[in-house]
């Protein structure tokens, strides 16, 4: 089927503004959406411990529109299928017993994981959830994109859920408070014991990308992008792994080519010459594969942090209390 591209027609699935129709776009959906699906069945499969689909991560496309350059939604489509999937049974219970598996979700693009943490939100709920989300990205007002989950938990609140997390950031998050904050993942991570952990890895936050506002770097510094992924990558479960936002093409090309490397267990030098090809010009100046932080300054305080510490503490009392509810 050909999608319409006449001037004036009504566009299927809201495909306006920042998901304009383009050519072979029936073609592209399935393959995506697919991609990411067999990333995961080839860890309910047991074919691999770690998977990686760096075409996948579309976080912002909801059930029926497309959003945030984002078609298909790749990332709830693949939480699903890991949910439905069944696990051997504990060592406590019955040998003919199957156990429901549990997926945390990672989410590290610039941007909220919208789509994602809607769709697994569950207000005034009881008991547990197979699935938790937890995103750090920037909010602020105006930024995309905008929704009342992007903010901090508000533990009190009836509209809360502990299993549908965000750490929002000021600008210029840096390395320093990256490192700051992963105790709280690591302490999520513990609290929920997943089977799976689905990691977004949009490269957007990087320094040096069109939307300015964050400075977190590639390299292999404590708090860097792929330190954080070293961390996941040694946590216990299956981990896949997508790619998501980043419009520094080729600083994303470097990310994703890196943390390959790093994934099996085979990291290039940050100083490697990036190869000659048709786009070699853009990687000027340096034509190295790191990114490095830049200047901006960092405008998480002390004070802020403290408080998503804090913060976290009592959502971290609820997500224990919703856990050990039978």
């Amino acid at each position: 089927m050909q999608l319409p591209f006449s001037p004036g027609r009504r566009l299927p699935l809201k495909l306006q503004q920042d998901c304009p129709p383009f050519q072979g776009l029936h073609h592209y959906v399935p393959l995506v959406g697919g991609a990411s699906l067999t990333a995961a069945r080839t860890l309910t499969a047991g074919l691999a411990e770690i998977a990686i689909c760096w075409d996948g991560g579309r976080h912002h496309a909801q059930k029926s529109r497309a959003s945030g350059f984002c078609y298909v939604a790749d990332c709830i489509l693949l939480l699903l299928a890991l949910k439905r999937s069944s696990l051997p049974p504990l060592m406590s219970s019955s040998p003919e017993t199957t156990r429901k598996s549990r997926t945390m979700y990672l989410d590290l693009d610039l941007h909220f994981s919208d789509a994602v943490s809607q769709a697994f939100y569950t207000q005034n709920a009881f008991g547990t959830s197979q699935i938790l989300t937890l995103s750090i990205h920037h909010s602020s007002p105006g930024f995309f994109p905008i929704s009342s989950l992007s903010g901090l938990p508000q533990p009190s609140s009836p509209a809360f859920d502990p299993f549908t997390l965000a750490i929002p950031l000021h600008r210029g998050a840096s390395d320093t408070t990256y490192a700051r904050i992963w105790p709280i993942v690591e302490n999520l991570f513990s609290i929920f014991d997943p089977d799976f952990i689905v990691v977004q890895c949009g490269v957007d936050a990087l320094s040096g990308d069109p939307c300015k506002t964050f400075n977190w770097s590639l390299g292999d510094g404590v708090g860097s992008l792929s330190w954080y992924i070293g961390k996941i990558k040694s946590l216990p479960g299956k981990k896949l792994f997508l790619g998501g936002g980043g419009y520094n093409s080729p600083n994303a090309a470097r990310a994703w080519t890196y943390l390959t490397s790093v994934l099996v267990d085979n990291p290039l030098p940050l100083d490697s010459q990036i190869p000659d090809h048709t786009m070699f010009p853009s990687y000027a100046p340096s034509f190295t594969l790191d990114v490095p932080a830049g200047n901006m300054q960092d405008e998480n305080t002390e004070a802020y942090l403290t408080s998503v510490e804090n913060c976290f503490q009592e959502a971290v009392v609820a997500l224990e209390q919703r856990l050990n509810v039978r």
